[in-house]
């Protein structure tokens, strides 16, 4: 099997992760965060879905990192984001940046709110 380096030019990476932080694109961001391929900064959590304003016809799909564990999203928040035509797939925030990195090597448009672990 031929392995291959995953170059993501200027775009925003997850490089790692620890209790209450992210590390991305050479920064340590402290607590919940939102991050795009142009961008990376903290969130507001559940109840601040800003998206709209910033991320309506910019990304395909959400993706929503809960924590250490899977959980629902709330409702509302589902709602909110389903709303502005932006898919949304919720799993653990470990899988959610770990999937993020993937589909961003792949030129997917996403985006991940992530809740700390």
């Amino acid at each position: 099997m031929r392995l291959t380096e995953i170059t993501y030019g200027t775009a925003q990476a997850f490089e790692g992760y620890g209790p209450g932080f992210f590390r991305v694109g050479g920064h340590v961001l402290r607590g919940a965060v939102l991050v795009t391929p142009w961008d990376a900064g903290p969130w507001g959590g559940l109840g601040d879905w800003a998206g709209p304003v910033s991320l309506k016809d910019r990304i395909d799909v959400l993706l929503l990192g809960m924590g250490a564990e899977i959980a629902h999203a709330p409702r509302a928040f589902r709602e909110a984001v389903e709303a502005d035509g932006i898919g949304l797939d919720v799993m653990s925030s470990p899988a959610a940046a770990r999937t993020y990195n993937v589909l961003l090597g792949e030129g997917r448009r996403i985006a991940a709110a992530l809740l700390p672990v």
